[in-house]
C-alpha cells in the first residue's frame, strides 16, 4: 500500500485513506484557514475520555465524548488537537467512517479500542477490514511525561519497564499498538510521523506554547453519491 504523505494547500491526508474514493479526510494545520466546512461537520466536547458518539445526522457539537463515528453521507465528523494525536478510521466494505481524539489520557483508557468495538458493535464493522490514519501529534522526540504517567502506559509500552523518572512517551506507537491489540491489521495503519511540537510553523502545539489555545482540525467523511 502507498505510504508517502500527501498535502493540499495546507490539509494532509493520508494516502490510505486516499485510496478510498467514497471517502474524503484530512488534516489541517495552523495555516488552515476556511476549511473544514463548517456546515456539515459533526463535533464533540473533547474530555479525554473512552466516550464514543454516533452521529445519526445532527450537526454540530453532540455531546462530550473523543471518538465519533457514522454512515451517514455527507457529515464530517471532526476532532480539534494540538500536540493530542487525531485518529481516522474507515471501513471500506461497510462504509462507516470514524474520528478519534487520542490524548495521553484517552490512550491510557483506551479510546482506540473502544471505537473498534463501538464500530463492530453498531455497523457490523470487522476490526481487520479497517484502515487507520494517525495524524500529526507530539512525538517521543518531544513528549516528556512524568512517572505517573509513564505507569499508566508500562503494559502497552514494556520498554518503559525498568525506567525511573520522568520518560520520553510514544504516543503514536501506543495507540498502534493498541490498534492491533484491537485486531486491526498493522500493514493498515498509517501514521503522519509528524511532530507538532517540532514544527511552529507549521502546527499548534500545547507543550511549545502553553498559554496559546490554538487547535487544528482533522475530519473524515463518507461522500455524497
Amino acid at each position: 500500500m502507498p505510504s508517502a504523505l500527501l498535502k493540499e494547500g495546507s490539509v494532509y491526508r493520508s494516502p490510505l485513506l486516499d485510496a478510498l474514493d467514497w471517502l474524503e479526510h484530512g488534516f489541517g494545520t495552523r495555516n488552515t484557514h476556511g476549511w473544514p466546512d463548517r456546515s456539515r461537520l459533526v463535533s464533540l466536547a473533547q474530555t479525554h475520555s473512552d466516550v464514543v458518539r454516533i452521529a445519526d445526522g445532527a450537526l454540530g457539537c453532540i455531546g462530550e465524548g473523543d471518538a465519533v463515528a457514522t454512515d451517514r453521507p455527507g457529515l464530517l465528523l471532526g476532532v480539534k488537537t494540538a500536540d493530542c494525536l487525531p485518529i481516522l478510521m474507515a471501513d471500506p466494505r461497510r462504509r462507516v467512517v470514524a474520528a478519534v481524539h487520542a490524548g495521553w489520557r484517552g490512550t491510557a483508557r483506551g479510546i482506540v479500542r473502544r471505537t473498534v468495538e463501538t464500530l463492530r458493535r453498531s455497523f457490523s464493522c470487522r476490526p481487520e477490514d479497517l484502515v487507520v490514519a494517525i495524524g500529526p501529534g507530539i512525538g517521543v522526540c518531544c513528549y516528556e511525561v512524568g512517572p505517573e504517567v509513564a505507569e499508566r502506559f508500562r503494559s502497552l509500552l514494556p520498554e518503559l519497564n525498568g525506567s525511573q523518572g520522568s520518560v520520553r512517551l510514544d504516543l503514536v506507537e501506543a495507540n498502534r499498538r493498541e490498534l492491533i491489540a484491537a485486531s486491526v491489521a498493522a500493514e493498515r495503519i498509517w501514521t503522519a510521523d509528524l511532530c507538532t511540537c517540532c514544527s511552529p510553523e507549521e502546527f499548534h502545539s500545547h507543550r511549545r506554547e502553553p498559554l496559546l489555545r490554538g487547535r487544528m482540525w482533522s475530519v473524515i467523511g463518507i461522500r455524497e453519491p
